[in-house]
């Protein structure tokens, strides 16, 4: 019973420690006040649209998803170096764009937005489009040799990863 009336006040507890902080750093200044505020909207946004939102993934690890976030701002940090050596040194007839289709084995829908979310923040790379039936992602490249191995490296650097994610 204190466990529904748990979710039912808080249907998304990451969701609302996540709101709470970011009010409390877009405040640039800490008070107690604020803190009460952040948690009041971190409480209020995901009770009042809880009923929109699809029932939460289970097997969701947080600990991996953690590591999963670093791996990504690593890459995004390369990948910004990588982007502008090539916007610098190739001119743009020697530019190699391509359209990838990754078929997808993820069928969760917060994991494949979650992919497509990585895929888009790192430069150099933008998911356009996902399959009526969900199961391949459209991809555009900037410049690659090779989109087969662009492709391959979506799927076991990314997709692989968010799979132990929501298993």
């Amino acid at each position: 019973m204190a466990r529904r009336a748990f979710f039912w006040l808080l249907p998304h507890p990451f969701l609302t420690i996540l709101l709470a902080v970011v009010w409390i750093l877009l405040q640039n200044e800490f008070s107690a006040g604020m803190a009460v505020f952040g948690l009041i909207l971190g409480i209020l946004i995901p009770w009042g649209t809880s009923i929109w939102w699809p029932d939460t993934p289970s097997g969701f690890h947080v600990g991996r998803m953690f590591s999963y976030s670093l791996m990504v701002i690593w890459d995004i940090i390369k990948a910004n170096i990588e982007v502008a050596w090539i916007v610098l040194s190739v001119s743009n007839d020697k530019l190699k764009p391509a359209w990838i289709v990754v078929p997808l084995d993820l069928v969760q829908p917060e994991a494949i937005t979650i992919l497509a979310g990585t895929i888009t923040l790192t430069p150099g790379t933008v998911s356009a489009d996902l399959s009526d039936e969900g199961h391949s992602l459209l991809v555009h490249v900037l410049h690659t040799d090779d989109p087969d191995a662009v492709r391959d490296e979506i799927k076991t650097r990314y997709e692989a990863r968010l799979k132990e994610i929501f298993t």
